[in-house]
């Protein structure tokens, strides 16, 4: 047997730290980055000693830095890895950045209401109201009572009505009244929150006379809200039930009644249940309609249907534009309704995500 002799061809090496195979090493766009990043920052450290900027800018460091990121990790990437590959980091990086950019406002929101909110945050400020209170002390309480209350109401009133009106504009809705509904309801998604205000202080003021303010009036402006919200969130989840489980029903000689109640709804419950806390969440924050019929307090209410009611997006709103002697406590307490507020929208957010994980459909045994 002939045994070749001939040189095996020399291979060469490329670092290991800058790519390997033809890809960038995973350590190098960070690498990238951090000197992109050093450069930026040098850039507007030089242009604020000259005089070119007032001082170090945060700001302009940063995007000179992400820029210069763009732009070296798509040459060196097309250098090394090809056109393909280049194009891909590009979007990659823009997509990361339009990202960053979109959330942070959100985690400057959260930090200034967290950092703010947090000196009035105590055991007074969820147990007692603003009654004969002018100064320091006083609570959200009425307020806290009157937002559960309305938003509890609203929803008792609304989710009936849009699960409803969903079930019918996707099981058994055809024609003009089909596409009439469907019609309103969109033009009642985009509605502005003031005009179902008015409309709910016109509806009580034609039966209670003028200047009416009550609790369930605002619950009837919150409901105008939210009942769109409810039908297209449920119009939606139940045009995602595969026929297939309908049919089988109809084999086996179900009514129709009866396989919405039995396979459609069971099947579709975890995403009606995320579309109405999330159609909760969008009004408990209303301020302008609740402002409108529901007016505003500092005493206690528990009564829907007698006097003023007070609910948080008011409060706040209130101890900001209507600041005392002691302007300090009022922002305190705006500051400390605010964060409350937000943390129900959380809580209820998080209500839905463990009601839709508990009652998804399993697809195995």
């Amino acid at each position: 047997m002939a045994i070749d002799s001939t040189p095996a061809p020399l291979r060469t090496s490329t670092p290991a730290n800058i790519h390997d195979h033809g890809r960038l090493n995973r350590r190098t766009p960070w690498t990238i980055l951090g000197l992109s990043l050093a450069a930026g920052f040098g850039v507007a450290a030089f242009l604020g000693s000259v005089g070119a900027t007032d001082g170090l800018s945060l700001t302009l460091a940063l995007a000179l830095g992400t820029v210069l990121y763009v732009v070296m990790i798509t040459l060196i990437s097309r250098q090394i890895e090809g056109t393909r590959q280049a194009t891909d980091r590009f979007v990659t990086a823009m997509v990361t950045i339009a990202f960053t950019v979109a959330i942070i406002p959100l985690i400057s929101l959260l930090f200034t209401v967290v950092t703010r909110g947090a000196a009035r945050f105590d055991i007074q400020f969820f147990s007692e109201s603003m009654r004969n209170v002018v100064g320091e002390g006083g609570g959200a309480a009425h307020a806290i009572v009157g937002t559960l209350l309305m938003t509890g109401t609203a929803a008792i009133i609304s989710i009936p009505i849009g699960l409803m009106t969903a079930i019918y504009l996707v099981e058994y809705g055809r024609g003009p009244l089909a596409r009439a509904i469907t019609f309103f309801v969109d033009v009642m998604t985009g509605i502005p929150s003031i005009v179902a205000g008015l409309f709910a202080f016109a509806l009580f003021a034609l039966v209670f006379g003028p200047g009416v303010r009550m609790g369930f009036a605002g619950s009837i402006a919150l409901s105008v809200l939210m009942i769109p919200v409810v039908v297209r969130s449920c119009e939606e989840m139940l045009r995602i039930v595969p026929n297939e489980l309908r049919e089988a029903a109809y084999a086996l000689g179900v009514p129709k009644w009866l396989t919405v109640l039995k396979v459609v709804l069971p099947t579709s419950i975890a995403g009606i249940t995320t579309g109405i806390m999330i159609a909760i969440a969008r009004v408990i924050g209303e301020t302008a309609p609740l402002l409108i019929v529901a007016g505003f307090t500092a005493s206690m209410n528990y009564d829907m249907f007698n006097d003023r009611m007070q609910s948080l997006p008011v409060f706040v709103f209130t101890s900001y534009a209507n600041q005392g002697v002691d302007s300090q406590a009022f922002l305190d307490r705006a500051w400390a309704g605010a964060l409350t507020l937000i943390l129900i929208v959380m809580v209820l957010n998080l209500t839905a995500r463990l009601i839709a994980r508990l009652f998804a459909p399993t697809l195995g045994r």
